[in-house]
């Protein structure tokens, strides 16, 4: 088979098409023919040399991917050859053919296309685990989103409003705002002309917002706790503003605020199954009745990967960028 291979950390140009061996399903997995995978972050950095598949994973990039189960391994019930899916990944999903955890598969949604699918299972499964299942979002509460044009905004967005709960969100661009508002937001904040924390608290009265999902760290610490309304949840899943801060704990205590941080790639593989199986639940019905859709910017070949990776590192698209074998 073909894979995107990094013979050396770099640019775009770093990400070789080349020929590999095909990958063998263990005890509880399944193999994927791949019709499509998504560009991450995450692949980016591991691009980049800054971010080590975890070890026994695919050294090839990819978090997600959808395709056609081609075999499987020993120990797997409940699927068969042949049915289409998309998939949660520690790596691979940039190539023709992946191993995966069968815990870590789910079939199509209703009404979704099978390349559009690989879209999915990386940003559904952030946004559910730490949104609701850790910061524990409710109906009439209001989130903040920073980026809420990204893969991980637009499902953010959609799946807050499915469920009632009010949505800001913070964005470069009046492209950007306004597609946040056709999916569902109530508060645009363009970050580049205005400071977040002032808006978010005009629009609420001054009470702030319930939960922020931050791909920030570092840079936006400080704003996201002034932020935060009484009894506030701060749900950090990046690093692209840095690593360190100072946090003023006096700010937090008086808010009872909480902050988590997590990420989903090294986690055991019974973590990710747990999250997986609650998507399954709790997700995937909001497809079959319109509440939820992926969100595509546009559809390249794999095999020119690093013009993917150009396109999402300059932050030129909304949504996920998808990679299509075919």
């Amino acid at each position: 088979m073909h894979a995107i291979t990094i013979p050396e950390p770099g640019g775009p140009e770093a990400l070789v098409w080349d020929e590999v061996p095909d990958p063998v399903p263990g005890e509880g997995e399944v193999l994927v023919e791949v019709a499509a995978s998504a560009v991450n972050r995450a692949d980016i950095l591991q691009r980049q040399g800054f971010y080590d598949p975890p070890p026994g994973a695919s050294p090839y990039p990819g978090l997600e991917c959808s395709g056609r189960i081609a075999a499987l391994g020993p120990g797997v019930s409940g699927w068969s050859v042949g049915d289409e899916v998309c998939a949660l990944l520690s790596g691979g999903g940039y190539a023709e053919k992946v191993a995966v955890p069968a815990g870590q598969l789910l079939p199509l949604p209703q009404g979704v296309q099978l390349t559009q699918a690989a879209a999915l299972p990386e940003v559904v499964c952030t946004v559910w685990s730490n949104v609701f299942m850790v910061a524990h979002l409710r109906p009439g509460e209001t989130l903040l989103v920073h980026g809420g044009s990204s893969g991980i905004g637009t499902m953010a967005i959609q799946l807050a409003k499915a469920v009632g709960a009010k949505v800001a969100v913070t964005a470069g661009t009046k492209e950007k705002l306004d597609y946040c508002a056709e999916l569902g937001a109530d508060i645009l904040v363009n970050y580049r002309e205005q400071d977040f924390v002032e808006e978010v608290r005009k629009a609420t009265d001054g009470a702030g917002v319930d939960v922020i999902l931050d791909n920030m760290g570092a840079k936006y610490l400080d704003r996201n706790v002034r932020a935060l309304a009484v009894n506030g949840r701060l749900a950090i899943i990046g690093m692209q503003g840095g690593v360190k801060a100072e946090l003023n704990i006096a700010a937090l205590l008086n808010k009872r605020g909480a902050i988590s941080a997590t990420s989903l790639r090294a986690r055991p593989l019974g973590e990710k199954a747990a999250i997986v199986a609650a998507v399954r639940e709790h997700v995937w019905p909001l497809f079959a009745g319109g509440h939820v859709r992926p969100v595509v910017d546009r559809e390249l070949p794999m095999s020119d990967a690093a013009a993917a990776h150009r396109v999402v590192e300059d932050s030129g698209h909304i949504g996920k960028v998808l990679l299509v074998t075919g």
